[in-house]
């Protein structure tokens, strides 16, 4: 991987073109929309129960 090249014959010293299209090649494409799908919807739910608990807990403070 010393002398790699990448797509115009760019010299690339750490081979990271051809790693990246490594990676990009055998990444599942069929499951991947809905592994995504999952841990953003479990974040936008902490995001609401932290906001929720931020609210509850000023209003306490502030009656």
């Amino acid at each position: 991987m010393a002398n790699t090249q990448g797509p115009q014959g760019n010299y690339d010293p750490a081979g990271s073109t051809q790693m990246f299209r490594a990676f990009v090649d055998e990444a599942p494409q069929g499951g991947q929309q809905q592994a995504s799908s999952g841990p953003r919807v479990g974040l936008i739910v902490g995001v609401v129960v932290a906001v929720a608990i931020v609210a509850a807990v000023a209003w306490l403070a502030l009656k």
